[in-house]
């Protein structure tokens, strides 16, 4: 099955070139030359996962990215030329899955997609659906695995697939500290590095959002220099059930 994505750059020659090449690894890649034509591409048709550029003739990446977040949590990759650090957890912050720096290699292109993809990954057929089979519940937080979707006291959370992925990761394994090292192995398949913030910023994001549904401020914790912990004694409930 081919997967369907949406390529939002401005350099015609490298939307041409990444079509050719994803086909051979079983995706199809749509093309937009600006930030407008991209964004009424999501609207009228779906898409796996989009790829984005921050510098774009009419709106730049980051204004894109703004108000796609508004209504579809599309995954989305970052494609930048830029350099700065505070460009990168700028996007991050605004609800990017990931970046990549131009001038790329198409391979690690690739290997981030599937990655992406892979969490993303439906049942496959005659299993049943995570909603009638793996609820994951935690007081009145629930996530449904096979919908992707989180709820809080029946109330929609609206999470990016990197922050379910890491509410998952966390739900599983609550009162527990996780290392930076092991989270960013299990949720983006590459090793940790230190000077990457990544990792903090959807933690960071998630964590915020955490706190706007339920109220508490402090359910996933920094521990300094090791990773995180998911604080089962912020909730309400203590008991974790999947059923």
């Amino acid at each position: 099955m081919m997967n369907s994505l949406l390529i939002i750059d401005d350099d015609a020659e490298l939307g041409d070139m990444l079509r050719g090449y994803l086909a051979r690894h079983e995706m199809s890649l749509d093309i937009r030359h600006t930030g407008e034509l991209g964004l009424k591409a999501v609207a009228t048709g779906s898409y796996d996962l989009m790829l984005l550029d921050v510098m774009l003739p009419d709106l730049d990446g980051f204004a894109v990215l703004k108000r796609l977040r508004t209504y579809s949590d599309t995954p989305v990759m970052l494609l930048t030329g830029r350099s700065e650090a505070a460009d990168r957890i700028h996007g991050l912050q605004l609800g990017a899955d990931d970046y990549l720096p131009k001038p790329f290699d198409p391979d690690e292109l690739v290997a981030r997609i599937r990655a992406i993809l892979r969490r993303r990954a439906p049942y496959p057929s005659g299993v049943p659906a995570a909603s009638e089979q793996s609820l994951m519940r935690m007081g009145d937080l629930v996530i449904d695995v096979g919908a992707y979707s989180a709820r809080y006291r029946g109330l929609p959370m609206n999470l990016t697939d990197i922050e379910f992925s890491l509410l998952k990761l966390f739900m599983q394994s609550p009162g527990v500290v996780l290392d930076r090292e092991e989270i960013m192995l299990r949720i983006f398949d590459r090793p940790f590095h230190p000077l990457n913030r990544t990792l903090d910023m959807h933690v960071s994001r998630l964590r915020k959002k955490l706190q706007s549904a339920t109220t508490r401020s402090n359910i996933i914790k920094s521990i300094r220099s090791v990773g995180y912990l998911f604080s089962t004694m912020d909730l309400e409930r203590l008991d974790l059930k999947v059923s």
